[in-house]
C-alpha cells in the first residue's frame, strides 16, 4: 500500500536529485533537497484538507489529481506562475519575463518579492474563507467545543464568513499594507490599494469556485438520495446521475487546484531565502508537491480522516493560522520554519486528541462517555 501510493514520489525524488547533482553539483543537490523538505513541511495541512475533498471523488478524478494536478502544481504554480507575476507587476512581455527569470536571477527575485503583498492578500483571503466556513458550521463532532459551539451559533447568520473576511482585509489594508518595506532598499511604500484589490480577488475566487462545486455536490447528494428511495430507478435518472457526478467532480477538482495554489504561495516566496534560481526552485518545490499529493491519496485510501476525526479540525485551524501569517507577512517577515511548525503542531495536537478519543471508545463500558465526547469535544 505504501509503495503503491508513494512509488512515483520516491522515483521522482531519486530522478530529481540525480538531475540536480548533474546540473548543479553537490550544492545544487542539497538546495533541491532542502526545498523539497520546505514544501512538505509548509503544506502538510494541505494534504489533510485535500483528502477531505478528494475522498468524495471517484477513482478517475483521484488519478487526475495525481497526474494532471501535479503538472499544474509543478509547472503551473512553481514555474509559470512566478514568471506571470513578474510579467504583470513589471509590465514585461512574456518572452522578456522568461529571460529575466533565467538570466537575471537577482532582478527576478526582486520583482517576485515586490509582488508579495498582492500574492499574500489573495492567498490569505482565500484560505481565511476556507477556515471561517469550516469554523462557523455546526458539526456533530467538535474538537475545541468551548470555541466551536458559540462560533457555530454565530454561523447561522448568512454571509458571516464573507463579512468577517472583508473586515480582516480592511484592517490589513489600512495597517500593515500602508508602509511595506521596499525590497533591497530603504524606505517604505503604500500597498493599500494593491492589497485591497488582490484580497477581494481571492475572496471572489473562493465564492465562485467553492460555490459552484458546492452547488453541484448538493445536487448530486439530492439525486443519490432520490435514487436510494426508489426500488427500481429509471434509466433516465441513472444517466442524469452519471452526468451530474462528472460536473460535480470537475468543479471540485478545480476547487482542489485553487486550494493547492493558495498553499503554494508561501512556499514560492519562502524559497527565495534559499535560492533565486527558478529551475532549482521548481524542481525542489515540485518534489515536495508530489509527496503532498501522494500523502493526500494515502489518507483517502486508508480512511485516516474517518479513524482520526479531529484531523480535519486541526488542518483547518492550521489554515486559519496560515491565512493570518500571510497577511502579516505583507509588512513583517516571518521565518518559514515558524509557518511550518504552526501547522505541524496543530495537526499533531488534533491527531493526539483523536487517538485519546479512539481509546476511550474502545474501553469496555465506556460507550456513553464516548458518545458524550463526540458531541462536546475534548
Amino acid at each position: 500500500m505504501l509503495l503503491k501510493t508513494f512509488g512515483w514520489s520516491f522515483a521522482i525524488t531519486a530522478a530529481g536529485l540525480a538531475l540536480a547533482g548533474i546540473l548543479w553539483g553537490w550544492q545544487g543537490l542539497a538546495i533541491v533537497a532542502i526545498l523539497s523538505v520546505l514544501e512538505i513541511s509548509l503544506s502538510f495541512d494541505n494534504a489533510v484538507i485535500n483528502a477531505g475533498i478528494l475522498r468524495k471523488l471517484n477513482p478517475f478524478w483521484q488519478k487526475m489529481f495525481l497526474t494532471v494536478g501535479i503538472l499544474i502544481a509543478v509547472f503551473g504554480m512553481r514555474l509559470v506562475f512566478p514568471v506571470v507575476i513578474v510579467a504583470i507587476t513589471a509590465k514585461l512581455g512574456p518572452i522578456e519575463a522568461v529571460k529575466v527569470a533565467i538570466q537575471d536571477h537577482d532582478r527576478y527575485e526582486q520583482l517576485v518579492t515586490s509582488a508579495h503583498p498582492a500574492i499574500a492578500a489573495f492567498g490569505g483571503m482565500f484560505l481565511l474563507m476556507i477556515f471561517l466556513d469550516f469554523i462557523f458550521e455546526d458539526r456533530d463532532i467538535k474538537w475545541l467545543a468551548w470555541l466551536e459551539k458559540p462560533l457555530a451559533r454565530l454561523g447561522k447568520l448568512d454571509t458571516l464568513s464573507t463579512v468577517v473576511s472583508l473586515v480582516v482585509l480592511l484592517i490589513a489594508a489600512t495597517t500593515v499594507a500602508t508602509s511595506v518595506p521596499v525590497h533591497g532598499g530603504s524606505g517604505t511604500v503604500d500597498k493599500s490599494a494593491t492589497v485591497l484589490l488582490a484580497g477581494i480577488g481571492g475572496l471572489v475566487t473562493y465564492l465562485i469556485v467553492g460555490g459552484i462545486s458546492g452547488f453541484f455536490e448538493d445536487r448530486l447528494e439530492d439525486e443519490e438520495s432520490e435514487e436510494s428511495e426508489e426500488a427500481a430507478p429509471a434509466a433516465k435518472g441513472g444517466a442524469s446521475l452519471v452526468g451530474l457526478a462528472g460536473k460535480a467532480a470537475f468543479f471540485m477538482f478545480l476547487y482542489l487546484e485553487v486550494i493547492d495554489a493558495s498553499f503554494s504561495f508561501d512556499g514560492v516566496i519562502g524559497a527565495f531565502a534559499i535560492t533565486n534560481d527558478i529551475f532549482m526552485m521548481a524542481l525542489g518545490l515540485g518534489i515536495g508537491a508530489m509527496y503532498i499529493r501522494s500523502l493526500t491519496v494515502f489518507l483517502v485510501r486508508k480512511g485516516t480522516l474517518d479513524d482520526y476525526v479531529y484531523l480535519e479540525h486541526g488542518a483547518h485551524y492550521a489554515i486559519g493560522a496560515l491565512a493570518v501569517i500571510l497577511l502579516i507577512t505583507i509588512k513583517h517577515e516571518i521565518n518559514e520554519v515558524v509557518t511550518g511548525l504552526v501547522g505541524v503542531v496543530l495537526i499533531g495536537l488534533s491527531f493526539l486528541s483523536s487517538v485519546v478519543r479512539n481509546r476511550k471508545e474502545t474501553e469496555p463500558g465506556d460507550g456513553s462517555a464516548a458518545k458524550a465526547e463526540v458531541s462536546s469535544g475534548v
